[in-house]
């Protein structure tokens, strides 16, 4: 029996390697398809790396930001996509998403609802599920730390104002911005955002700590408390 696989990529030319083209090239000039490839090692019986690749971004039109969104089942409804590719591309969007949210928080100053959405906008735009953020700024409106509040669910997340007050006690905050997530698209506020946010800001005033603004982002658009009077 043939038991030949045309799509494991060193049965492949030298010159149609993605690897051997990393080598010869650089990283830069491969194809999203060929990145993919690379992350995969190997197609089926009878279809490449590459081949597979492509189906993969022709499923989600070729957006790198939609291909985050799908979760590991999602990607095994796709024929030739097993456990052990499906993990592989979901751990590789996850660190590309880790290293956007690593970028040089601390210290930044904040000038405007946009400075915040930027800052947040890598770790929150292509979630499935809500996650609650706190950002904490001294008197000069610099951040001076940045911490994760909750992770919820599609519709929600169970909100402490406690733990949020506390962390801007510790880190002796004299006002904070909070932000979360929409997975739905949708950025109006809920009437929870709404109670959530007016809690906060009764609660944080008595500890003489000001919230300037709260931010839900939902995709590539955000919608600003401050921005539209709701916080003065």
């Amino acid at each position: 029996m043939d038991t030949y696989n045309s799509g494991t990529l060193k049965s492949w030319a030298v010159q149609e390697r993605p690897r051997e083209k990393v080598l010869t090239n650089g990283i830069q000039h491969l194809t999203d398809a060929e990145l993919l490839a690379i992350l995969m090692g190997s197609g089926t019986r009878n279809t490449t790396a590459v081949e597979l690749a492509r189906k993969i971004l022709g499923g989600v039109e070729n957006s790198l930001h939609d291909l985050g969104r799908l979760s590991i089942s999602d990607l095994q409804k796709i024929k030739g996509i097993g456990p052990a590719k499906a993990i592989s591309l979901v751990a590789a969007m996850e660190l590309g998403r880790r290293r956007s949210g690593t970028q040089q928080v601390e210290k930044t100053s904040i000038k405007s609802s946009e400075t915040v959405f930027n800052l947040f906008h890598p770790l929150l735009s292509d979630l499935e599920h809500e996650e609650f953020w706190l950002l904490m700024l001294n008197r000069a409106n610099r951040v001076i730390g940045r911490f994760k509040v909750s992770q919820g669910g599609l519709s929600g997340t169970v909100i402490d104002t406690r733990i949020i007050l506390k962390k801007a006690l510790d880190k002796l905050a004299s006002s904070i911005i909070v932000c979360h997530n929409h997975p739905s698209g949708n950025m109006q506020p809920s009437d929870a955002d709404v109670k959530i946010t007016e809690k906060l800001k009764k609660a944080a005033e008595i500890l003489e700590i000001k919230l300037l603004d709260h931010i839900i982002i939902a995709n590539k658009s955000y919608f600003s408390f401050a921005d539209e009077g709701l916080i003065i």
